[in-house]
């Protein structure tokens, strides 16, 4: 008895040593191993958290083999940090350390860091307002165009949205809007262009992450089609850099157009892909400014789950 009291207690200092200073696949093997849990319960625990995740994932993130980047794996790791009765965001803070140390190049204006917290973030909100991620509708189209004006500051969006709803009684549509570093989401308005008003509005200070209802008037049935637009005021952060975008599930074309105010006309242009917040971006592609329009686009015939966007540089 003596001798299983021992192991526990040593168990549990390294894990206190683990969770203080990481790395991250340490500390998840130290809290599983604190626990007495195989990886075949652990996965059991995960999928009564809505989360699917592989044993042989869960082995190799333990080893350090491999990160969790997707998004259904970040849910995971969260998921994790209640399973093993663990603080909040201590794996999650640990996590984007080690992706901080591995690509100390990544761009500062959307952090890994920022990223999983507003993640984080928006799953709070989304449940706050009992909506699910998918809302029960499929994007079939979405055009978006960005403002950038004269402070070379993020003034606005507007979104022409045409989704089909796949079960019925969908009655509205949960609209995200992330600002940029040092926003102030309590000061952005919402406004509901076509075929929809304005419901309940949440947001985060810190993340600068809001969501927003969007109320149809009508109850579409499944398989029925709606069209709808939106649009986000803003203009309350500094300089801009880039506009991205994440998607959480497949689904149909997507525009993505940027405006720039005639007396802040970036240097240059490019467009870029994420596999996931973790992952390095790809598919860097250069982007002519439209003079007479100011503006650059890029258009994702049909989408896939990760994040597109659209980066310049001002000088």
């Amino acid at each position: 008895m003596r001798h299983g009291t021992q192991h526990a207690d040593v168990a549990t200092a390294e894990l206190e040593t683990a969770l203080r200073g990481g790395p991250f696949h340490v500390a998840l093997r130290a809290a599983i191993t604190a626990r007495g849990l195989p990886l075949q319960r652990v996965q059991h625990h995960l999928s009564r958290y809505g989360v699917k995740v592989g044993v042989t994932s869960l082995s190799y993130w333990q080893q350090g083999a491999r990160r969790p980047q997707r998004p259904e794996s970040l849910r995971a790791v969260r998921a994790l940090e209640e399973i093993l009765q663990l603080p909040d965001e201590s794996l999650i803070r640990l996590l984007a350390e080690a992706e901080a140390r591995s690509d100390p190049e990544r761009p500062t204006g959307r952090s890994y860091r920022s990223l999983v917290e507003a993640s984080g973030v928006l799953e709070r909100l989304l449940t706050d307002l009992g909506s699910p991620l998918d809302g029960g509708l499929h994007t079939l189209g979405h055009h978006e165009r960005v403002r950038i004006g004269a402070r070379r500051e993020l003034l606005g969006r507007e979104s022409h949205h045409i989704v089909r709803a796949h079960k019925d009684g969908v009655d509205r549509y949960v609209a995200i809007h992330h600002g940029d570093p040092g926003c102030a989401p309590e000061r952005t308005t919402v406004r509901a262009l076509e075929n929809c008003r304005t419901g309940r509005v949440r947001w985060h200070r810190d993340t600068g992450v809001l969501v927003a209802e969007l109320l149809f008037d009508t109850r579409l049935r499944a398989g029925e089609t709606f069209l709808f637009r939106y649009a986000f005021e803003d203009g309350t952060a500094g300089a801009s850099s880039e506009y991205v975008r994440g998607f959480g599930f497949a689904g149909g074309q997507y525009a993505l157009q940027v405006h720039f105010a005639e007396n802040a006309l970036p240097v240059r242009c490019h467009r870029f892909t994420q596999h996931s917040a973790a992952a390095p971006r790809s598919g860097r592609q250069e982007l002519a400014l439209s003079g007479r329009h100011r503006s650059v686009h890029l258009v994702e015939p049909r989408v896939r789950s990760g994040i597109v966007g659209i980066g310049w540089d001002w000088e």
